[in-house]
Order: C-alpha cells, then structure tokens, then sequence
C-alpha cells in the first residue's frame, strides 16, 4: 500500500500589532492536505514576556530556531502585511543558511519592499499622527480613538511593529541588491478596498522573485485575512507547488542562462495561475474589525 504524502505545513505572520488569531478558522478552509500554522511573534500573546524584536537578523534567528522545519516535508509561508516582509526574510535567511527553502511564499496586503510604504515610516511620529494616518487609510479600529486600554495595549505593539516593517524593507532591499531576487514561487495577494496596499503596488512583487510569480486581487480592505476565500486560494496554491515537487525548495539555487524559459518555471507558472484562478477573485470579504486588530 502506497504512503500517504505528508501534508503541507504552511506557517503564517500576521498583519503589525496582532497576535494569530487572524488564521484562526484557516484549518476549515485551507483544503486538504495543507496544515495551517500560525507562527507567533515575541512580545504578544502567549509571548507577551519576551522583548519585542524589531532587527531583522534577530527576528530570522527566533524564527528559524522555532520553526524547526523537518528534512523532507514540504512547507510554504504566507505573510499578511508585516507578515509580508517577515516572511520575505525568513526564506533570506533559509537561503543564506543554506536550508531548505519554502515551496510557496505567498504575501498578502503588503507593497513590496521598494516601495513607499506610509505607515511603517510613521513608526517614530506622535501617537495623534499615527492615529490619523491609521484612520485615513481606514485600519483604525471603531471606538480606538476613545478607548485608553486599545491606545495603552495595542500601540506600543504597534509602534515596535512599524519599527521593524520599516528595518525588514531596508534588510530585503540590501539582500537584493546583493544577492538578487529570491528563487522561490511567489503569490501576491491584494485587497481591492485596500488603501495602504493597492493592486497596483501589490503588482510590485513581480520583482522580487525569478520564480513563478502570480498576483491575485479580492475584495475586501486591508483585512481580507480573516475571510474564508484567502485560506482557499492560498491552500489550491501550495497543492499545486507541492504536485509539481519542489518548484522552489529543490532547485532554488540552479541558475539560467538570461532570456531562456525554464520548462519547470512556466509549469509551475501556468499551474499557479489555474489553481488561484481569475486576476480579480470576488470569494474574498472584507470582515469586521476586531477591537485590538491594526494593520
């Protein structure tokens, strides 16, 4: 009797200022398969003791020693704006290490790290313009501006985590520089109702791999996470990367000659783009803001 593949873990990086419940009802959604992990940062939740980290490096080094990805079993990482970049540097840092790499990135709400970003270089200006800028780009909670205990538990997170958004840009941006885009199959995911993360941004992560990449738009504002369609369309993707055997872990590394197409890259290409469907995918909306959530 043939063994039954092991599933997929997919772990997954919250928007700044959040702990996991974002992904709480992924695992009903994800499809067969994927196992949904929700990876919690220091500083929150059930690690609310530890210090905040807001160096890139420092945050790799946590990740990578709490991950503990197992030789052999696929994994993918998706990353909902910080978690976006935090997952952009934790594949850096399984590729500096030398380590296997995810089969799937896929980011969402997120522009990628060239581009101007307005909240996360607000990381050092008042709390009143902070909490302007989160209002006019419609992420500030109903009730936030009147509620102490939101401003006294959430905006520290907050600020800490805008510090460390605004450090993960400029780390990506050096490694690129240096190293060039990563080779691992991207999926980018936008909101159409999104103010601080448009389409047309979002379609700025076509740069940052020589992988497949595929961009998908949704409805919904910046929090389209907590819908039921995002957990559906990330879970078809990591199953066609992980039918496809290793598109990105196992041969992240085999450069090609400029101008030539990989047979291997445009299956990979073409599967993404029929598991994820249309351009703009309407199954995805927008949910109601929790009192603590922020971007």
């Amino acid at each position: 009797m043939a063994e039954t593949a092991p599933s997929l873990r997919l772990y997954c990086f919250s928007h700044a200022g959040a702990g996991t419940s974002a992904f709480r009802g992924w695992a009903r959604s994800v499809g067969p398969g994927v196992e949904p992990v929700p990876v919690l940062l220091p500083g929150r939740e059930g690690r609310r003791r530890e210090p905040r980290l807001t160096d890139p490096d420092a945050l790799a080094a946590d990740l990578l020693d709490r991950l503990g990805v197992e030789p052999g079993r696929p994994f993918a990482l998706y990353g909902h704006s910080l978690g976006a970049l935090v997952v952009h540097r934790l594949a850096r840092a399984m590729e500096e290490k030398g380590a296997p790499l995810p089969a799937l990135i896929a980011v969402g709400a997120c522009p990628p790290p060239d581009a101007a970003n307005e909240l996360s270089d607000s990381s050092e200006c008042s709390d009143e313009d902070l909490m302007d800028r989160l209002r006019d780009l419609g992420l500030l909670p109903d009730g936030a501006e009147h509620n102490g205990y939101w401003r006294r538990a959430v905006m520290p997170v907050l600020r800490d985590d805008l510090r460390l958004a605004h450090a993960l840009r400029g780390a990506a941006c050096g490694a690129s520089a240096t190293r060039g885009p990563l080779r691992v199959p991207l999926l980018a995911v936008s909101g159409e109702g999104d103010l601080l993360a448009p389409p047309e941004l979002v379609a700025g992560w076509r740069r940052w791999s020589v992988a497949p990449v595929v961009t998908r738009t949704v409805s919904g504002d910046h929090f389209f996470v907590r819908g039921s369609g995002l957990p559906r369309l990330v879970g078809r993707a990591c199953r066609v990367v992980q039918r496809l055997g290793g598109t990105g872990a196992a041969r992240e590394q085999v450069p090609h000659g400029r101008g030539r197409t990989d047979p291997c890259d445009e299956s990979a290409r073409l599967g993404l783009r029929a598991a994820v469907g249309s351009p703009v995918t309407s199954a995805v909306t927008s949910a109601a803001k929790s009192p603590v959530q922020s971007l």
